[in-house]
């Protein structure tokens, strides 16, 4: 999976990288595995904007992804990797040798025709999923489960990878993408490998357009309101706004935010970097 450095020909293609659709196998979706997406475009039952900067974009449909892995001891054969607009990461279609069809997020190295399985029996190989009690120490694992049969609610974007560091009693100490070490129940499946698509964070839009197509509508700072507006607003000339502040007036770039009693503060054992 690479990356497309476009030639300038126009303003938009100057410092436009894409990614680059070499390993994409498919380009239509297993339509048993797709659902309707409505967009909301910010706004709330009633139709007031309760979040800004958000509307158009293009129309999406949903693939219901597996995040659960949950069909143990039942291979797996990956029919096709295919694009999926709703994530960064590339999405793989399984066929199993029951008749089901499921979709997973792709590991980086897994290719069509490869067999996948899941359960405490799998071997710890790419893409296979299996409780973290079972995984060897220092393997590199996504989509980890936070509550056994949960389904996988971390490191699952384009690239992502954390590391099993250790096991103590009933947890596996995991270090995280974000620098962040911490305790999982060793009951917990993780799947095995990094996500693909790692070059996902080389690319470059070029241009507005690309993020109105995302769904992304202009975004105005607070330095350039006025005082009614913005608390960072007004002054003379391009005043630098002063102490940083979000629009309801709450300081922002540092203030920790997170609860000082959150229940999940005795799973972590070294915070995240600064």
């Amino acid at each position: 999976m690479g990356i497309r450095k476009l030639k300038p020909t126009t303003p938009g293609q100057r410092h436009k990288v894409i990614g680059a659709f070499d390993k994409i196998t498919a380009s239509t979706p297993e339509k048993s595995l797709v659902v309707g997406k409505k967009s909301t475009g910010g706004r709330n039952n009633t139709g007031k904007m309760t979040m800004r900067y958000i509307g158009g974009g293009h129309k999406r449909r949903y693939r219901i992804i597996d995040f659960k892995r949950n069909k143990d001891g039942i291979p797996a054969t990956v029919k096709s990797i295919e694009y999926d607009p709703n994530r960064s990461s590339r999405i793989a279609l399984l066929y199993y040798a029951d008749g089901a069809k499921s979709y997973i997020i792709a590991p980086n190295g897994l290719e069509v025709g490869q067999t996948v399985v899941s359960g405490s029996d799998a071997a710890p190989e790419v893409g296979n999923t299996l409780p973290l009690v079972n995984i060897p120490v220092g393997t590199i694992v996504h989509n980890i489960e936070l509550r056994p049969g949960q389904g996988a609610k971390m490191v699952r974007s384009a690239g992502a990878f954390a590391q099993l560091v250790s096991k103590e009693g009933n947890y596996a100490i995991l270090k995280m993408p974000s620098g962040e070490t911490r305790k999982i129940l060793a009951t917990c499946k993780a799947t095995i490998g990094a996500v693909g698509n790692s070059d996902h964070a080389l690319e470059k839009s070029g241009k507005a357009g690309r993020s109105r197509w995302l769904g992304r509508r202009p975004h105005n700072r607070g330095v350039v309101m006025n005082p009614v507006d913005h608390p960072m607003g007004g002054g003379e000339g391009r005043a630098s706004g002063g102490h940083p502040r979000s629009r309801k007036g709450l300081l922002a770039k540092g203030l920790k935010t997170r609860a000082p009693k959150k229940h999940s503060s005795k799973y972590i054992i070294e915070r995240r970097k600064k």
